[in-house]
């Protein structure tokens, strides 16, 4: 519980409980508490440092002005290290402006922004000394300065309901003449709460390689440079990030791996996101890989590329990522999987990493709108697919408008490409395409159009061990089939409905092998498969009920 910093400030608050009342003022100033009655009493330090009680600190106590008109970075550090010499606690900044260059934070140390405070970066990049962690990762190649700087450190807390602005329009120019607003690396039990993130000239905060890491109820705002990530978890594990509302220039959280630290064991709930890139991300950087990945509750709007991305292209393994209740809207991509081969490594003298491997994504309960046309896509390559991918309850809608020349292209492997939901172009089908994918579940999926579109509504490709029930995707005024398999084997289609359509399903690929569809109803369609010249006659069974 916050408790008053100052007399005045518990005077106000006996004052609003009892409405303002003038006689309680009164009798309170009548005991003594009246303006720097507690104050008074606390016990001075060597240098004659005042704390209004143990372990609570504030700023302006220690010779803080709060003006926003001079450089404050002295007095505030020297702040900070009386709190941590002291044995800990928390630094209590009252409204006001602090600017200031960079702030190392120590051990046990809990800076609290009270409501119309604000930490102000200093718009100068001499300001701000470079820290280069002994952690070593490939966010070396991103930067060396941050607003606030942790490594090492145990037990410390950013919380409030103040801002840390960053000024981040300030800086022009490359990764590292950027700073971050918030930079923690290799710390334990870490607690950020509450105050708002405003205007980052690069990441605006990284919790690199962490443990134990608590992140609730912040508000993050910005929009004024390149990169603006709103949060970045680096390989770091045991991360609970809820109840936050962020809007950002760069994905709104990303997890990465940029070491061989897996991040492991997170938890994304209740948030509300906007990105000019994605919302929900986990990549590109994967080195060590994502495992018991737990996203829920979150709404997605006016998002520019990917809802969801899943994007492993550095080695590493991605494994055990459920995902679930999501709300979308005018999010161009809905969803994205891709298992690429980038391989870029740790850091500079180090060997490329083997290929990686993404398996078990669960994404359900999923209702989106506004997709684009190019469609949504789950990739993997040749001689390694995603594996154990399942989409249930899942309803998107699309734009629409694509063409027969469209349904008929090729897409590319770009295996080495920077992965995005747009980087095959428009893809052949308006809803989902999939390639090289074994063990594919499609539950209950829906794909809508908001105007004719030319295209199946789903292509697989390369696909082993595919389900598809209760898939619904219309195709009004079409030549094209609903589905359309290509080298797909092991192959079970039931519980499907469609309005309309020419043909059901379409099979092409000396490769396709025990395709069967059971208890579908299609009495709309004109035709239920139709079969490319080279599939064998023994491919494709239809049971009762098509």
């Amino acid at each position: 519980m916050l408790l008053p910093a100052t007399a005045d400030d518990a005077l106000g608050a006996a004052a609003r409980v009892t409405g303002g009342n003038m006689r309680t003022r009164e009798f309170l100033r009548w005991l003594g508490l009246g303006i720097g009655g507690l104050v008074s009493l606390a016990p001075r330090g060597d240098a004659g440092q005042r704390r209004s009680r143990a372990g609570w600190f504030n700023v302006r106590e220690l010779g803080a002005h709060g003006d926003g008109a001079r450089l404050e970075t002295k007095v505030l550090q020297s702040a900070i290290d009386a709190c941590a010499s002291g044995g800990g606690g928390t630094l209590y900044f009252p409204a006001g402006i602090y600017l200031t260059g960079t702030l190392g934070l120590k051990n046990d140390v809990c800076l609290h922004l009270d409501a119309g405070a604000v930490l102000r970066g200093s718009p100068k990049l001499n300001d701000y000394p470079a820290h280069i962690p002994s952690l070593r990762s490939y966010t070396d190649n991103y930067t060396e300065r941050s607003l606030i700087y942790g490594e090492g450190l145990e037990n410390v807390a950013i919380e409030g309901r103040g801002t840390l602005d960053g000024q981040g329009a300030s800086f022009k120019g490359p990764y590292k003449v950027r700073p971050y607003i918030l930079r923690l690396v290799a710390c334990r039990n870490v607690l950020v709460q509450g105050v708002t993130f405003k205007d980052s000239s690069m990441w605006v905060q990284h919790y690199l390689a962490c443990d134990g890491v608590r992140i609730e109820g912040i508000t993050v705002r910005s929009h004024c440079n390149a990169n603006n990530d709103g949060i970045d978890i680096d390989g770091s594990q045991r991360v609970r990030i809820t109840d936050c509302d962020i809007s950002s220039g760069d994905d709104a959280v990303v997890l990465k791996s940029t070491l061989d630290h897996p991040c492991r064991n997170v938890v994304i709930a209740n948030c509300t996101l906007q990105s000019d890139c994605n919302a929900l991300k986990l990549g590109t950087e994967s080195n060590g890989g994502f495992e018991n990945v737990a996203i829920s509750n979150c709404t997605i709007y006016d998002t520019h590329l990917a809802g969801v991305a899943l994007e492993l292209v550095d080695g590493g393994l991605l494994d055990r990522v459920s995902i679930s209740n999501l709300t979308m809207r005018d999010t161009r991509g809905a969803i994205f999987i891709r298992l690429g081969n980038r391989a870029r490594p740790c850091s500079a003298g180090m060997a490329k990493p083997g290929m990686g491997r993404l398996r078990n994504v669960n994404i359900s309960s999923v209702v989106a709108d506004g997709a684009d046309r190019i469609g949504c896509s789950i990739t993997g390559l040749p001689g390694h697919p995603a594996e154990d991918i399942a989409l249930e309850n899942v309803r998107v809608r699309f734009s629409g408008g694509g063409t027969d020349e469209e349904a008929q292209r090729r897409v590319p492997e770009h295996p080495e490409e920077y992965p995005e939901y747009a980087m095959f172009g428009v893809l052949p089908a308006y809803g989902f395409y999939c390639r090289h994918v074994k063990g594919l579940r499609l539950n209950n999926v829906s794909v809508e159009i908001a105007a004719p579109d030319a295209r199946p509504s789903l292509v697989c490709e390369d696909v082993v061990d595919l389900d598809v029930y209760g898939w619904k995707g219309a195709m009004p005024n079409s030549t094209q089939p609903v589905l359309a398999f290509s080298n797909v084997r092991r192959a079970l289609l039931h519980g499907c409905a469609v309005e309309a359509g020419h043909t059901f399903l379409e099979v092409q690929g000396s490769a396709s092998a025990r395709i069967k569809l059971v208890g579908n109803a299609l009495e709309a369609t004109d035709q239920v498969v139709k079969r490319g010249h080279d599939v064998p006659a023994a491919a494709v069974s239809v049971g009762a009920g098509k």
